[in-house]
């Protein structure tokens, strides 16, 4: 096979490697438009795994790279805001530097020995002569890929460019760690990721914001100037030593913004994208030469099996490099962008105590859990819970105790940990009342350990129902059916249960979920309502757009809803403004299309919610809380809420006197895009929490113990609700205890037995695990 790599990288010339390993004849030739010696790069960052995977693959190359890189295990955290210093360090990370430049060298001299052909200084031009002279085009010529640019309607590139501003510096000052540095200035907040990479040099990346950029005016200074501002910011730091910029090649300042690239399609005809043309990944996660790397390993791998030598078997075997690879890319994706967020809303976080600073900064693109830093650093984890012991208990204490553990006060209300039941709608309630059903479904989920119970949407209305199994609170007999299951909850020691109150609004008046989501009732439809005519559906009813006086007669049965609330026992409101029903609907634009006082900007679209929100907290009792569900990202773009509106409704109900924000997304219109993960609606949270200063509850693909010790722990949120854990296993909360060994459980004294024995199979278990 005839093979052209564009690019003499380290993509391009690991995938020549690769494929002359796997098939000494195949003719391989890179061709690099700069000159052999030439690089525009300091130093690049693997983990171990990576080492191990290069190893498999050509063990040659990487012996070399070993015996050269430079190791270190450590993290180290330092932050200067003018009056407090704070200095931190956790260690067992496992990171490996090298040089730029020594890469190249060691990949270009095993190109040559393995007879791939390397052509430097010359420019190819992305035309079909090229094409047709090759079998295999691999365009490994970087973020800007001219070949990308030449085919892009094939490739369909998605370019985001990031909003801080970074320069890439070296340094002869040695660093121990990676090193982290955080300095306020007479222009903001700067700071430095630092990383030896050989035994005389480190790189050293200065990053901001896009106002302190401009405020210290590096966008008009020449590299040499920046570097010396630079050199005076992080003086402290340098051990006298300058800083320097490789960037000649750039003209003026070597200040860039980073271009986070998505392409939806990775090949055109028998041309193929590898690397940063195909995808990048920010460089707080130095995962882009990863990337790479594995990328051209895996190219060779799908370039190798049968049948490649026909064009059908070409084409196949370049989608099964896109759908083999994709799934790694998007994860590493979303790992980079949850850390360049990070760094993009610093501020949130700066306030924090040197310790809580260094978790979420640790924990920033959350691939790294509380577990796993548990294994790198046992000692310092231990300070960190001990710490946050002490904030939360309000005393010093030698004991450690888990973030999900920690006890929790809303107003008059102690929550016994930080683990919730979300609301999940059940369908099974006649005439709005709950039964027995409910009965053992509540009951059970408070036994089973967790702190608050939060109830399916119940309805201030039969017309406000979402189904005809949906539960109500607008009669006495539903009070009565309630005060049962409230009675039994606050039977269990410390549990406590919340009662969520909303209006189906247009998404009403539909069949039980198990008989059709949102499809219409057969028979027994009731009229549905909203802020505008705008239908869930083609299918469903046509809403009709509320008067004032209809909205001041829905205001009314939420007002009469939380009074019998307090009857029936409950300790806590939560007010549904979330997932498209009613007054979701009034906040959003996608269905709010309204010309009054009530629709257009979002302080009139929030008038109403608010109206009903502060009926409501006249007549709840002072010393009992009150939450808000929201639905913080509509997934349409402009044409919806977006996080940042989210931001603001927030700000408009804590000015109202809500405790808690329930920080969910989604299912506003059927139009909705959403982006799914583990734990993906909590960077919301993590956003309302440390921007308005409120607490929040964060919600979606929570599942793990993991998972909800570094919510808690990271300050992302304060409670952390889970809906179909709790639907499979009602004793969640009492597993993830045994599993972490707590002596003072949530559990009840007739379940203690089941509970020591439940723990000492977890130790155990443990042990052996340890042994493998």
């Amino acid at each position: 096979m005839k093979v052209a790599c564009v690019g003499g990288g380290p993509a391009g010339l690991y995938f020549a490697i690769s494929m002359k390993l796997r098939d000494p004849s195949h003719d391989v030739t890179v061709y690099e438009r700069n000159r052999a010696g030439d690089t525009f790069g300091w130093g690049v960052v693997f983990s171990d795994q990576t080492m191990d995977r290069l190893g498999e693959n050509d063990p040659v190359s990487a012996r070399v790279m070993i015996d050269e890189l430079a190791h270190w295990d450590d993290i180290a955290v330092h932050i200067d805001d003018g009056v407090r210093r704070a200095d931190d360090r956790s260690t067992g990370h496992g990171f490996i530097g090298i040089g730029r430049k020594r890469l190249l060298d060691i990949l270009q001299a095993r190109a040559r020995e393995l007879g791939v052909t390397l052509a430097f200084e010359t420019e190819v031009e992305p035309d079909s002569a090229f094409l047709a002279d090759n079998d295999l085009v691999v365009a490994a010529d970087g973020l800007n890929s001219k070949l990308r640019r030449r085919y892009e309607a094939s490739f369909q590139p998605d370019i985001d460019t990031r909003r801080n501003h970074f320069v890439w510096l070296g340094t002869h000052q040695r660093f121990d760690a990676f090193t982290f540095l955080f300095k306020k200035t007479e222009f903001g907040w700067i700071w430095a990721h630092a990383y030896q990479f050989d035994e005389d040099t480190a790189t050293f990346i200065v990053e901001c914001s896009p106002d302190t950029y401009e405020r210290a005016g590096f966008a008009t200074m020449s590299q040499a100037e920046s570097c010396r501002l630079c050199e005076a910011i992080f003086a402290d730091h340098l051990g006298g030593h300058t800083l320097m910029s490789n960037a000649g090649h750039v003209r003026g300042s070597a200040w860039i913004r980073f271009p986070r690239v998505i392409c939806h399609g990775w090949s055109h005809e028998n041309v193929v994208l590898l690397g940063d043309a195909a995808h990048t990944a920010h460089f707080s996660i130095g995962s882009g030469t990863k990337l790479a790397l594995e990328d051209a390993i895996k190219l060779a791998e799908v370039m190798s099996r049968p049948g490649i030598d026909t064009r059908d078997g070409m084409a196949a075997a370049l989608r099964d490099y896109q759908e083999e690879r994709q799934l790694e890319v998007v994860k590493l994706q979303n790992a980079a962008r949850n850390s360049t967020e990070w760094f993009e809303n610093l501020d949130r976080y700066l306030t924090m105590d040197a310790k809580q600073f260094t978790y979420t900064l640790l924990t920033r693109s959350q691939r790294v859990s509380h577990e796993n830093l548990r294994l790198r650093d046992p000692a310092w984890l231990a300070a960190l819970e001990r710490s946050l012991v002490t904030g939360a208990l309000g005393r010093e204490t030698d004991e450690p105790i888990p973030p999900m553990f920690l006890p929790f006060q809303l107003r008059g209300m102690s929550l016994r940990n930080r683990v919730v039941m979300s609301p999940m709608a059940m369908y099974s309630a006649v005439e709005g009342v709950p039964d027995d059903f409910h009965l053992v479904h509540y009951g059970a989920r408070a036994l089973g350990g967790a702190a608050l119970i939060v109830t399916e949407m119940t309805c201030v209305s039969p017309e406000g129902r979402i189904t005809p199994g949906c539960t109500g609170l607008w009669n006495e007999a539903q009070t009565a059916g309630w005060r049962r299951i409230t009675d039994f909850v606050h039977r269990t020691p410390g549990a406590r249960i919340a009662v969520q109150l909303g209006h189906s609004g247009a998404k009403g008046s539909t069949r039980l979920a198990w008989e059709g989501i949102d499809r219409p009732l057969e028979v027994g439809n009731w009229p549905v309502v909203g802020p505008s005519d705008v239908a869930w559906t083609a299918d469903n009813q046509v809403p009709v757009a509320l008067e004032r006086a209809a909205m001041d007669d829905i205001r009314d049965q939420f007002v009469r809803a939380t009074e019998l609330a307090e009857a029936a026992g409950f300790d806590m409101i939560e007010l549904h403004c979330g997932h498209g029903y009613l007054l979701s609907a009034f906040l959003s634009p996608t269905q709010n299309r309204r010309t009054d006082d009530y629709g257009g900007t979002l302080a009139n679209r929030l008038r109403w919610p608010l109206e009903i929100f502060a009926a409501m907290r006249a007549v709840w009792p002072a010393e009992k809380p009150m939450s808000v569900r929201i639905s913080a990202h509509d997934w349409v773009g402009a044409d919806g809420n977006t996080p940042d509106d989210a931001v603001t409704i927030s700000r408009a109900f804590a000015a109202a006197g809500v405790d808690l924000i329930d920080v969910s997304s989604g299912q506003v219109t059927k139009r909705e895009t959403p982006v799914y993960g583990r734990m993906f609606q909590t960077p919301f949270s993590d956003r309302i929490r440390n921007e308005v200063g409120i607490a929040t509850m964060a919600v979606g693909n929570i599942w793990e113990t993991d998972h909800v010790n570094s919510i808690v722990a990271a300050g992302r949120a304060d409670l952390c609700a889970m809906g179909r854990p709790h639907q499979m296993d009602p004793n969640w909360t009492i597993r993830a205890a045994a599993q972490q060994q707590l002596d003072d459980a949530p559990v009840p004294p007739q379940y203690k037995s089941g509970y020591f024995q439940l723990k000492r199979n977890a130790a155990r278990a443990g042990q052996l695990t340890a042994l493998k």
